[in-house]
């Protein structure tokens, strides 16, 4: 097997990837002090840890306080801004 590096320009990508939790951050963007909260459904713990990481960078990125509250029971989690 040969093996040869190449320059990362030369390497042409066809498609462009959308994230999954593109949906949440647009959704991110519509929060307000004092307004309404968004409410997420989620299926397991790794979604919930997904989705407040997704969040968490949120805020460090926009540096704005976008809060969590969850309800475990349901299976939903909420995310407002205060």
């Amino acid at each position: 097997m040969k093996i040869k590096l190449v320059p990362r320009e030369k390497v042409k990508v066809s498609r462009k990837s959308i994230s999954k939790y593109k949906s949440l951050k647009d959704a991110l963007l519509k929060l307000e002090p004092g307004g309404n909260a968004l409410q997420v459904k989620y299926e397991s713990e790794k979604d919930l840890v997904s989705y407040r990481n997704i969040v968490y960078s949120y805020n460090r990125e926009s540096n704005q306080k976008i809060k969590s509250s969850a309800d475990p029971m349901k299976s939903i989690l909420f995310f407002y801004v205060e």
